[in-house]
């Protein structure tokens, strides 16, 4: 597919809520598309419902975006900021004849709604070939419906017709003289120069009644690419049941955004078998061909998945900072430079045995326990008089051991169960218990070697000597 600078995509919006999972995948592809045509992303904020619309809802948007890395070209546009401009082109159409003002209440609305039902067709206003209007009555301004069918062609559903009947004669101005959604929709597209549209399909209808705007405008159409909506695991349209939502629950998941990216590239679309993508290998192999007719699911096993390869990735400085961060503040653990003495070496070890973040917080906690800690049940069984005594042998050895590698702990670990004439699981269970407390932990070789020898020696004294 050959680059077109002219390309621009945009997301656009409501600020009523957070960044919900669907809208942040909607806003993926559309970056995706852009930045494989070299074109340029756009953020609109479509803010018209004035009641709803807060800025608390706008910066909780603008963050997820920025922690997602979707990074949008130029400023975000208020579409409420544009509303001169929306009955700007209402009144051409006005003059046009191809808009009227209608001066039906709201019950005669009901009821030529009711009849219309009745008779199989969508609304037509007995307005709409004008008449002479009523006293002090106010109106709203009707986009005068065409008689011919509508006819969409979209990049994800093919060809999609609509009977000219199903489209009522659409309301663009309230009787407030505000615009309502798919005229501001479809002036602020044009206005800003949007060539492709890529949204999801309970937008579909909507796309047909805009594209009988653009037409009646004179506008070239934009592409449009209606994607099936995320269902939940069980087959079912993504609602809160289903769990956390917004981008920032899976950011307080413990998700990297890399990581989040790559999962939601692959929930609709498609390359071939590749399930892992570096953000890179996404931009290169994005196309609106791999868009899939058929709704994803989500499933948060794959996304673990995802995640844990890229956590196995990031770069072990940026993992510190962001595990150090979740860490602060709580009870019971060593911070600052104890904290980061401990926790730098085990990085690897700790990439490995986690797919969020939020996982390795728990794999981490062995390093970080305040002495002295209790053990819980499980751990306790194992420490009793006889292990007491062969724990302090042992601490002994460990003393003296002039090899304090994983290697070499673990060499020692092993001659002192041959010299007890034991198996090795009873050395291991016991000091596995006084070492961790019975938190997660990987091979006791390589918690020594991570503890160091005097918080090593420090833990069994605490376990193994009288109070």
């Amino acid at each position: 597919m050959q680059n077109r600078p002219g390309i621009i995509t945009r997301f656009a919006p409501s600020p009523t809520g957070f960044l919900h999972i669907g809208g942040a995948r909607t806003a993926l592809f559309n970056y995706l598309f852009a930045r494989k045509m070299g074109g340029q992303f756009k953020l609109r904020i479509e803010d018209t419902d004035r009641e709803r619309s807060t800025t608390e809802a706008v910066d909780a948007i603008l963050d997820g975006l920025r922690w997602l890395g979707l990074d949008w070209d130029g400023n975000a546009i208020s579409q409420f900021a544009q509303a001169d401009r929306h009955r700007e082109v209402a009144q051409e159409l006005i003059d046009q004849g191809k808009a009227f003002r209608c001066y039906c209440t709201p019950e005669e609305v009901e009821a030529l709604r009711a009849e219309a039902f009745a008779q199989g067709r969508a609304l037509r206003s007995p307005w709409r070939d004008g008449g002479t209007p009523p006293e002090d009555r106010r109106f709203t301004v009707r986009f005068r419906a065409p008689d011919s069918d509508v006819v969409l062609s979209d990049a994800v559903q093919g060809e999609v017709r609509w009977a000219a009947k199903e489209f009522d004669d659409l309301i663009l101005l309230r009787a407030d003289g505000n615009p309502t959604y798919n005229l501001a929709v479809v002036v602020d597209d044009h206005d800003m120069g949007v060539t492709h549209i890529i949204r999801g399909d309970d937008h579909l209808v909507n796309g047909g009644r805009q594209a009988q705007l653009y037409d009646a405008l004179g506008w070239d159409r934009p592409v449009f690419a209606h994607i099936p909506l995320i269902h939940g695991p069980d087959g079912k349209k993504l609602s809160k049941r289903h769990g956390a939502l917004g981008a920032e629950a899976y950011r307080d998941m413990g998700y990297l955004p890399e990581g989040l990216r790559n999962y939601l590239a692959r929930l609709g679309w498609s390359h071939g078998d590749q399930e892992l993508f570096s953000d890179s290998e996404l931009v290169e192999a994005f196309s609106l061909d791999g868009l899939n007719k058929a709704p994803a699911r989500l499933d948060f096993d794959k996304m673990a998945f995802v995640n844990h390869h890229h956590m196995r990735l990031a770069d072990n400085d940026r993992l510190l900072t962001l595990l150090t961060a979740r860490l602060e503040g709580q009870d019971g653990l060593v911070d600052g430079a104890v904290a980061n003495a401990r926790l730098t070496p085990a990085m690897d070890m700790l990439k490995e045995r986690s797919k969020t973040l939020a996982e390795m917080e728990v794999q981490a906690y062995f390093l970080l326990r305040q002495r002295p800690f209790e053990l819980d049940d499980a751990a306790a069984k194992h420490v009793v008089p006889e292990t007491i005594e062969r724990l302090a042998r042992l601490r002994t050895v460990l003393a003296g051991l002039g090899d304090w590698t994983a290697e070499g702990i673990g060499e020692a670990l092993k001659a002192f169960a041959e010299s007890e004439s034991v198996g090795f699981g009873k050395v291991g269970q016991p000091l596995r218990a006084v070492m961790t407390g019975g938190a997660p932990a990987p091979d006791m070789s390589l918690v020594l070697a991570l503890l160091g020898r005097d918080e090593t020696l420090a833990r069994l004294d605490d376990q193994t000597r009288p109070a």
